[in-house]
């Protein structure tokens, strides 16, 4: 059974800015904060904090003292510079802490590996610092065990996004929406995305010729009489459509390429990052097909062969060459906002038809 990841942050934010980050933060499914509990306004939160404070959920002690407390987690900071104090953090956690905070400064990797080896098969969990989207998956693979938790010092709520990503914890809505048009549109360029990750049954990328209205494109580890199995494959779309990237921002399928990295997500919503192997162009006849979701119409251009499948709200897979106006696929959307170079704008007017 897999441990329980925890992606904890250490707000870098102004206390007039606060309670709204706090806000994000709970939105966005984060559960823990190193944070001053009389920080946080009479506000009702769930979130939980970690800090040297009696007042916190997870009570970082100074040296002198190891007492237990009624309801609470106890646990120390240490900073690693050497094997020693790796050995003083091993005798120091026998004495009965819940938790250690571990920080390393120029050698990362080889202490963090170490002090995973040592506590693997105690109840006390590690937490590591981490200053950057890309150090929290660091911390999260050593190993392939990991860390327990990470204190992610940021002030950006999409740099949290990118960070859940990796963790693998962020969800994204997910909804059924009615095919109401296909229609046979000439060749064009499809763009087959090769990644790095074996895909599993269910997941695939999100694709849409809307930057707000993207369909669950199925990856090809199902295989047929005439295809072997790829399921490091996704037969994504054209060359124009859009796709979304563990930091939020959309790209086109144009711009995907060796070393990229795309978001894999399964019929639930639930988020990975992979990274992009290869990325292949080539011309094939294609399918415009369109859905609505309400009010909202959303679209994608994909190659007209039936390898190419969407996902229905059953779990069921659909080549797009079996689809019948009537039919439900899964399609992630969301308000329109304008796009700046992939990034988005929430005050510019945008029209996409």
């Amino acid at each position: 059974m897999s441990k329980t990841r925890e992606l904890i942050i250490s707000p870098k934010i102004s206390q007039t800015k606060l309670n709204n980050f706090l806000s994000q933060l709970e939105g966005e499914g984060i559960k823990m904060v190193y944070l001053d509990p009389k920080k946080i306004n009479k506000k009702k939160t769930k979130l939980q904090t970690v800090f040297p404070s009696s007042n916190a959920n997870f009570v970082v002690l100074d040296k002198e003292k190891i007492s237990k407390s009624k309801g609470k987690k106890i646990g120390r900071k240490f900073e690693v510079l050497s094997n020693e104090d790796i050995e003083d953090i091993l005798s120091v956690t026998k004495k009965g802490l819940d938790f250690v905070i571990v920080e390393v400064k120029d050698w990362k990797i080889i202490p963090l590996e170490n002090i995973i080896a040592k506590l693997h098969k105690i109840n006390t969990k590690i937490f590591a610092m981490a200053r950057t989207p890309k150090e929290v998956r660091k911390m999260f693979s050593i190993l392939e065990v990991g860390v327990d938790g990470v204190i992610f010092n940021t002030s950006s709520i999409s740099e949290v996004m990118e960070a859940m990503v990796y963790l693998g914890t962020r969800n994204f809505e997910m909804k059924p929406a009615k095919i109401i048009e296909i229609k046979e549109v000439g060749d064009g360029e499809r763009v087959c995305v090769d990644t790095a990750s074996m895909l599993h049954k269910g997941e695939g990328m999100l694709i849409g010729s809307r930057s707000n209205f993207l369909f669950l494109v199925h990856n090809e580890s199902v295989g047929s009489s005439f295809t072997s199995p790829r399921p490091f494959r996704v037969n994504a779309g054209a060359v124009h459509c859009y796709t979304l990237s563990p930091n939020g921002t959309t790209n086109y399928l144009s711009e995907v390429e060796t070393g990229s990295e795309v978001l894999i997500l399964n019929s639930n919503g639930k988020a990975r990052r992979a990274t992009v192997g290869r990325s292949k162009i080539e011309r094939r006849p294609m399918l415009m097909i369109k859905a609505a979701v309400g009010d909202e119409i959303g679209g994608i251009i994909a190659q007209d062969a039936e390898t190419i499948r969407f996902v229905k709200p059953n779990g069921q897979l659909v080549s797009v060459t079996h689809l019948r106006k009537g039919d439900t696929v899964m399609v992630h959307t969301k308000p329109a906002m304008g796009r700046h170079f992939g990034m988005e704008v929430s005050d510019e007017y945008i029209l996409e038809k």
